[in-house]
């Protein structure tokens, strides 16, 4: 036991390094051809390979939830999904390697880029009624945001997004009870606004909630329980349009190309349904 810690401690200190790595490399590079991303799955891995990694590994992460198991083009690494996160191991399984692997020539975290791919949510699967809209610009593009009224990462997130434009943010009302016990009701009184948008945006500018009770009819838990289903469990959290679903308050740099990207590639997967 004591030599499987080992291992999952010098594991994760290598990708932690490499973490750090990328993250001091904020000066923009010259324009590259997009590279494949290095931990893209291998398809032609043979099933039985997969079948013996998987008992390995359940065999030594006994209790887990274990979702998928693909190979990867990085160091013979296996990818697997382990409940709500990736985590790499060796072909023997004596190694788990626990968290992102970035490609240093293309600047991508291809760890999560694949998570994002693996978590998907259908943009048009969403119950947007259940959401109130806000247009900006044309409105061409497409955010879903899951936010909570006490969630000061969720007050960041909204200074970001008043910088924006031609986007429409459908903001789905998702109070976190266990830790902010009042945003629930907060939320309810919002939604019972004669005009949710600008309920939503006084609150935050000013601190100032509606003159109501917030006893109508409103989807506070109904979001709360679609929040579980799909697996949200942080605020703020963004679904965009390619069903990538990102959570934190992102800079607004960071929000713009990632919107754009996700605009993208939505446009691809729409082209090869046809």
């Amino acid at each position: 036991m004591f030599a499987n810690h080992l291992f999952l401690a010098r594991g994760a200190v290598a990708l932690l390094a490499l973490v750090s790595v990328g993250a001091l490399a904020q000066k923009p590079a010259a324009p590259a051809a997009p590279a494949a991303p290095a931990a893209a799955a291998k398809p032609a891995a043979p099933a039985a390979d997969l079948t013996a990694i998987r008992t390995l590994v359940e065999q030594r992460l006994p209790g887990m939830d274990i979702r998928s198991i693909v190979k990867t083009d990085v160091l013979g690494l296996y990818e697997v999904l382990v409940e709500d996160r990736i985590v790499y191991v060796d072909p023997k399984v004596n190694y788990l390697f626990a968290g992102s692997i970035y490609d240093l020539g293309s600047k991508q975290n291809l760890t999560e880029d694949r998570f994002r791919q693996l978590n998907r949510i259908a943009f048009d699967s969403l119950p947007l009624d259940r959401s109130f809209k806000r247009v900006k610009g044309d409105g061409s593009r497409k955010i879903a945001l899951f936010s909570d009224a006490d969630c000061p990462f969720c007050a960041r997130i909204e200074k970001e997004l008043a910088g924006m434009d031609n986007v429409t943010i459908y903001t789905f009302l998702f109070p976190i009870d266990q830790l902010h016990p009042a945003a629930a009701q907060k939320s309810r009184q919002i939604w019972c606004a004669p005009d949710r948008a600008k309920a939503w945006d006084e609150w935050f500018a000013n601190n100032k909630l509606p003159d109501n009770k917030g006893d109508c009819a409103n989807p506070v838990a109904e979001n709360q329980a679609l929040g579980n289903k799909l697996k949200i469990n942080a605020t703020p959290t963004m679904v965009f349009a390619d069903g990538s679903v990102v959570p934190g308050a992102l800079p607004l740099a960071q929000l713009e190309s990632t919107l754009v990207k996700a605009e993208a590639e939505a446009k691809k997967l729409a082209a090869t349904k046809k």
